[in-house]
């Protein structure tokens, strides 16, 4: 199986074309900082103890506490979860927030499991990374198959074994548990707010567009939702079970209240049905939702969803990145070369981040703003970082990837060289 951080570190090279940064900058950027893995023992309903593993990668801290999300999936692996903190502490760069990148996760089927054992799960992977996390050091989020609610216990045993209360050692915590308003749908609005930029930049209207998401949990459903409000005809959304499309449009609130409201969630924290399971539209795979005729796709699901093989199949003009890492390095070069714009993950998702920066902010000053204000000011930021790197990607003529790449990884070398290197020791 091919390396994902061995793939994730090829996006660097043409991004060091573009800059001069000395040997300890790109040396920097080969290594995470600290890699951590757990066993995490939970004792099940039935009365067996179950061992799961759990990770927890600091990449780089340079400009401040690392901060990151924690995905349960049953494909966790390490080199899955370095990929995804070294994206985020380029995301964290590139919206000039004062964080470096993390990331953890549970190799894990969270579905399989009831909400007593997803606590304890969730309780048990604090225990095991307690040492290393804090509002100071490190912050959680959620990520995939993740929400508010375990968040909240993971706050709350972090509290338990501290001795103190320490709301922003988490964010995305449930609102009543210093949570902050606006962030449970920031990741979608932000990814929003980077397409209009772009939209406008090129003069095209929301009405005359049709999209396709694929990924609906969390991020792709407020994405659809909201975008649907603006006028988007939405045409086309896909799960994990499969997709549906309609050529006269879907309405993504509806296509949720029927995946919900359907089905028997019974013990899960998740819902088991699919939006397949809608009667009276198309039904078709993942793949050819994928492949659809739309002015544009919306990646919102796992990383490696398109590569060498079906990038050639895209007829999208625009691909917008709302998962983490959904188009592989080799898949870039394809789009780029049929005239594909990619609205790369690093700027297109980084709502989630910004607005969980917020909420550390408030939990630290022990004052929380009103929900127009956080989206005030998520639009505020997205948008100014959006504009500055399309700027750049015209002023060098170069993809908005490696632009985005570029202005991440110039500020982190900045921080680096601060700190004095090769040259500056050897006065050079």
């Amino acid at each position: 199986m091919n390396s994902i951080f061995a793939d994730a570190q090829k996006r660097l090279v043409d991004v060091f074309k573009y800059t001069e940064l000395t040997d300890d900058v790109e040396e920097t950027f080969k290594h995470p900082k600290l890699s951590l893995c757990v066993s995490l023992p939970v004792r099940m309903d039935d009365g067996r103890l179950k061992i799961f593993t759990g990770y927890r990668v600091q990449f780089n801290d340079t400009r401040g506490p690392t901060k990151g999300g924690i995905r349960y999936h049953p494909d966790v692996s390490l080199d899955e979860i370095t990929s995804l903190s070294f994206w985020m502490t380029i995301k964290c760069a590139v919206m000039n927030l004062p964080f470096g990148g993390a990331k953890g996760g549970i190799c894990v089927n969270p579905k399989d499991l009831s909400r007593l054992e997803l606590e304890r799960l969730s309780r048990s992977y604090i225990r095991g990374i307690a040492d290393i996390i804090g509002p100071k050091r490190d912050i959680l989020a959620p990520d995939v198959y993740t929400n508010a609610t375990i968040m909240g216990w993971m706050a709350d045993e972090y509290t338990q074994i501290k001795r103190q209360q320490l709301p922003g050692v988490i964010t995305g915590k449930p609102v009543h548990l210093n949570g902050s308003l606006g962030r449970e749908y920031a990741t979608g609005r932000g990814a929003l707010h980077v397409l209009q930029q772009w939209l406008d930049r090129k003069k095209l209207q929301p009405q005359n567009l049709t999209v396709a998401v694929q990924g609906f949990g969390n991020a792709g459903y407020h994405f659809a939702r909201l975008a649907h409000r603006v006028g988007f005809n939405i045409v086309g959304i896909a799960d994990s079970k499969g997709a549906i499309y309609s050529k006269k449009g879907l309405e993504p609130q509806k296509v949720m209240q029927h995946k919900q409201e359907h089905h028997d969630l019974g013990t899960m924290l998740y819902c088991d049905g699919s939006v397949c399971d809608l009667q009276h539209y198309q039904k078709i795979s993942s793949q050819e939702l994928l492949e659809l005729d739309v002015d544009i796709l919306v990646v919102a699901a796992l990383e490696n969803q398109i590569d060498k093989d079906n990038a050639g199949n895209i007829m999208a003009q625009i691909v917008l990145e709302i998962a983490n890492g959904p188009v592989t390095s080799e898949a870039d070069a394809i789009l780029e070369k049929n005239g594909v714009v990619v609205l790369p993950d690093v700027l297109a998702n980084a709502g989630g981040v910004t607005v969980s920066y917020f909420e550390w902010v408030q939990n630290r000053a022990g004052y929380y703003w009103v929900e127009e204000k956080v989206n005030a000011r998520l639009e505020k930021c997205i948008t100014r970082e959006a504009r500055a790197i399309f700027d750049l990607a015209d002023e060098k003529r170069i993809s908005l990837r490696t632009a985005a790449y570029l202005q991440g990884v110039n500020r982190i070398a900045g921080a680096i060289t601060q700190q004095g290197t090769r040259e500056y020791f050897l006065n050079k």
